[in-house]
């Protein structure tokens, strides 16, 4: 395969809520909490989100997740649990008007979820999951695809088959990351060009490509120092959309300190990736 044919790859477009993904139209961004931490801290970060997207011209999507349930340890954060979290993320979208994505974890959460969030991810530990990953793509929403930290590019293929057999061809495949011995992942950017070919928008995930699984002695540390680098690679390399986990002071973070981007980064961060996004 040639670079020329890489990069001419045809990406078709997917919509969620007033955002488009592929198709040519401009990078877009997801960011937002790794978790909801309180009814609070959610609607504050959604604001200031929305007014950076609106004063910048940012296609956003909100992320935030109700319930994580991929946790190292018993003891650590999971969030406010599927009926309460929803309701934040309702309150979000009906006061901002921006798209929202979530993470699902178990079928039976398929349904509720669709009912608020434009995107329902997959999350990369469950893409495997096969009565779950079908459950989102009869939901009808978008599904974000994220890649399992063990999977080859290539070996996506038959994720986005289980998805497809639904009739669901709203499919957005993220990479974030392989696994590269114990308790580290690196970014190979060939994979962004090898997930293209699919034919799907495809989404580069900047801070969990630094995360280091079980790095810390209870919980997944990160070098969140390398998430501006990555992204402004992956812009390069050629991506539809980024994804970027976000608070107003990581380090009090309660899922991902150590790999989020400060809220006070975004907009000079996106300012260099769209720039580099329009010249490559």
């Amino acid at each position: 395969m040639t670079e020329a044919s890489f990069s001419k790859a045809p990406v078709k477009a997917v919509q969620a809520g007033g955002v488009c993904f592929g198709g040519g139209a401009p990078l877009a961004l997801m960011a937002g909490p790794c978790v909801i931490e309180s009814r609070e801290m959610a609607f504050d970060l959604a604001a200031q989100l929305v007014a950076l997207a609106e004063k910048e011209q940012i296609p956003l999507v909100f992320k935030a997740s109700y319930d994580k349930a991929n946790r190292t340890s018993l003891g650590a954060f999971r969030g406010p649990g599927l009926v309460k979290g929803l309701e934040i993320l309702a309150g979000i979208k009906a006061t901002y008007g921006v798209p929202i994505l979530t993470d699902v974890h178990q079928v039976s959460d398929v349904g509720p979820a669709a009912e608020v969030a434009d995107i329902l991810q997959l999350p990369a530990f469950l893409c495997r999951q096969t009565d779950l990953v079908v459950a989102l793509g009869e939901s009808g929403r978008v599904v974000n695809i994220k890649k399992g930290q063990f999977l080859a590019p290539w070996d996506m293929r038959h994720v986005i088959e289980k998805v497809e057999s639904t009739g669901n061809r709203n499919l957005l495949l993220t990479e974030r990351g392989v696994s590269f011995g114990y308790n580290n992942l690196v970014a190979d950017f060939r994979s962004l060009l090898i997930l293209r070919q699919f034919g799907y928008p495809v989404v580069f995930d900047a801070t969990h490509s630094v995360q280091l699984p079980g790095g810390r002695e209870s919980g997944t540390g990160g070098d969140g120092q390398w998430a501006p680098y990555l992204s402004r690679a992956a812009a390069a390399v050629g991506c539809d959309a980024l994804f970027w986990e976000t608070h107003r002071n990581p380090p009090e973070a309660k899922s991902d300190k150590d790999n989020a981007l400060p809220l006070t980064a975004i907009g000079p961060l996106w300012t260099q990736c769209r720039r580099i996004d329009e010249q490559a």
